[in-house]
């Protein structure tokens, strides 16, 4: 179990993040768990993720391990939702 972090943190920390990155006005509340992060909503690209991702360790105080998003495809906030639950599990 994670220590001061659960799964609604995360979501609403990741959802502000792409929100953010995406450049809209928003509340997390309006973006689906499945909404593709680059669709008609949300506009993240390469350079945008990995800026998300230091936001996401600075915001949550984790450290996501590198080797964490070796080989994964990230299609959907869900996706980068459970990646960063994993992550913050396994730096803990």
């Amino acid at each position: 179990m994670i220590t001061g972090l659960d799964r609604a943190a995360v979501t609403e920390c990741v959802k502000r993040v792409v929100i953010a990155e995406s450049r809209l006005s928003l509340q997390p509340s309006g973006i689906d768990d499945h909404e593709p992060l680059n669709g008609e909503i949300l506009r993240v690209n390469s350079l945008g993720f990995v800026g998300m991702l230091v936001r996401l360790e600075d915001e949550l105080d984790i450290v996501l391990p590198d080797d964490l998003f070796v080989g994964r495809s990230f299609q959907t906030v869900h996706d980068l939702i459970e990646t960063v639950l994993a992550g913050a599990e396994a730096s803990r």
